[in-house]
């Protein structure tokens, strides 16, 4: 018997060391400038988010975006299912952040658990676009706005960069993603924002 539990600690040990290392259980983070959706449900300013609510610093899914990571219509929530209520445009009623066009924009993200990072990137929605559809590739530009490559450095708790947001109108989402350096994924952030 006391073999069995000790060969079964041996095993958890192992096991969470294992995940440790991956990061997956480890790395964490979101945007709070922009507030993004994950923000708004985690200080209650938008309610019936489920899990997200408690949890805004795990959209994790996988890397390579736009070529991989989420698909369309699940990419606010980063592909996670148990997220789906960021997908949700909720009839375009997320609450948005002021912003202007050509504006010099501090973004800043948080860290609950940094990570060694390859590079921040940040998309937006095109002109036209429908906001009362989940985002989809083909809503945002094919190119990043602003890209920062952070070259396998580990940020600090908090972060902040800035980047000129480009020449837009209206309501559009801004579409954050942290690729993590030495794993399979990245964080996603949508942020509701109104030019």
């Amino acid at each position: 018997m006391r073999k069995r539990i000790g060969a079964a600690m041996v095993g958890l040990a192992v096991a969470g060391t294992t995940l440790l290392a991956t990061g997956s259980a480890s790395s964490h983070g979101y945007t709070d400038s922009p507030l993004s959706r994950q923000k708004h449900c985690a200080n209650g300013t938008v309610t019936n988010c489920g899990d997200i609510q408690w949890e805004p610093q795990s959209v994790e899914g996988l890397k390579g975006f736009p070529a991989a990571g989420p698909a369309d219509g699940t990419i606010c929530a980063g592909g996670n299912s148990r997220f789906a209520q960021l997908d949700d445009p909720r009839g375009g009623a997320w609450p948005t952040t002021k912003v202007s066009s050509g504006q010099n924009y501090t973004f800043r993200w948080t860290f609950t658990a940094n990570h060694r990072t390859t590079d921040f990137k940040y998309y937006i929605t095109k002109n036209g676009w429908n906001p009362n559809q989940p985002l989809t590739r083909a809503a945002l530009d094919p190119q990043p706005f602003l890209t920062l490559p952070y070259n396998g450095q580990q940020p600090p708790s908090s972060l902040s960069h800035s980047g000129t947001l480009p020449s837009k109108s209206g309501r559009h989402v801004i579409l954050a993603v942290w690729t993590v350096h030495d794993t399979a994924n990245a964080f996603y952030a949508c942020s509701d924002v109104q030019f």
